[in-house]
């Protein structure tokens, strides 16, 4: 398995930690989110690692390889990934991962054990990290639905009530190798005006264009885990996981060890 991570974005919501730094530089317990994300990938065995950078591309020195999104600014993140299109060319599975979570060796694991087409990591115990973060949790949660073979239905989209999430997307899928080079020629065939839930292509989000391969008849297997990650968005998000890791509870969410 090969891992590409998207770290194009300005992370407008973390300033003035962002003002020098991409998101993915920002610190949680004293490291940078990048650094314990690719410790997270090593100990998960996953070496083969490329960035997709933009925003201050100078600050990362990280990773196998480095891969600019030169409109970063005018994109968002499926055009990014699109960036690293000779990643899919069916050699290995591709792991694809957001630059602003941290999570355990065992997502990527969980990952690597479906053997659907396409799988994404649900976390089914998300309710209380959502708690956590915000005073209303469906305000920012989205729809995520499972049918009883274990593929997804529908995500993405404003919930109406908790019954119309049966647990929340990560921020990792992982594409098959056999079928990694359709994503390419996926994206290649939208219109580019769309609308894909109301953005163009330029500005889809991923859950968007995972929704199309769902509607197409692509199986996208949930690969359920209970925890054992965060995803740090706002200022608010960072002080919450600093306060909970120096009380030590940060640790009973999600385990941040080195290799």
């Amino acid at each position: 398995m090969r891992a590409v991570i998207l770290a194009a974005g300005e992370g407008t919501r973390l300033r003035p930690l962002t003002a020098d730094r991409p998101k993915c530089l920002v610190e949680l317990a004293g490291r940078p989110l990048l650094e314990w994300q690719l410790d997270s990938l090593a100990r998960a065995g996953v070496t083969d690692v490329s960035i997709v950078t933009g925003y201050r591309a100078d600050q990362i020195v990280h990773g196998t390889r480095r891969i600019h999104n030169p409109r970063f600014d005018v994109t968002n993140m499926v055009a990014s990934l699109m960036c690293a299109r000779a990643l899919f060319d069916g050699g290995d599975d591709v792991l694809v991962a957001y630059g602003d979570i941290v999570y355990d060796p065992r997502l990527v694991e969980a990952l690597a054990a479906a053997t659907a087409p396409v799988a994404v990591a649900v976390d089914r115990a998300w309710q209380p990290l959502w708690e956590l973060r915000m005073e209303d949790p469906l305000a920012d949660a989205e729809t995520l639905k499972i049918d009883a073979a274990g593929h997804l239905t529908e995500l993405g989209r404003v919930p109406t009530g908790y019954a119309d999430i049966q647990g929340q997307y990560v921020g990792l899928v992982r594409v098959r190798a056999d079928v990694a080079p359709d994503w390419p020629r996926r994206y290649d065939a939208l219109d580019p005006v769309g609308p894909y839930e109301g953005r163009d292509r330029d500005h889809m989000f991923m859950t968007a264009f995972l929704q199309l391969l769902i509607d197409d008849g692509v199986p996208v297997a949930a690969a359920m885990v209970d925890g054992g990650w965060v995803e740090v968005d706002t200022l608010d998000d960072l002080a919450v996981y600093e306060r909970l890791h120096g009380t030590g509870e940060l640790a009973d969410r999600v385990r941040l060890v080195g290799v």
